[in-house]
């Protein structure tokens, strides 16, 4: 099972009203990013062909032929370590958000 990854500014020594990494600071940021695209809905299909739509705020990464979604959720950005080049690119954004990367 692969890992799920969480930036959070959950642990910085700042105001709690700045805690919250904001839909708009990700919209401006992965904007800024050639390799990211935004949509508000995210659709995964199932090996038997059945597929299941998630509605949300996701920055899609694109990698070689792979689509890594980067959900915006709850003051957070969550997204899943299957491809071992998500944690240096997860880093990337983490830095950008003044953020930490937590497991979760």
């Amino acid at each position: 099972m692969a890992q799920r990854y969480r930036v959070t500014r959950e642990f910085q020594q700042i105001e709690q009203s700045q805690k919250e990494i904001t839909l708009e600071e990700c919209k401006q940021y992965f904007a800024a990013q050639s390799d990211f695209e935004y949509t508000s809905a995210y659709t995964v299909k199932g090996k038997e062909g059945t597929t299941m739509t998630i509605d949300g705020d996701f920055f899609m990464w694109s990698l070689e032929d792979a689509k890594i979604p980067f959900r915006h959720y709850g003051g957070d950005v969550y997204v899943l370590g299957t491809n071992e080049a998500v944690v240096p690119r997860m880093v990337e954004v983490a830095s950008a958000l003044r953020a930490d990367i937590t497991e979760g």
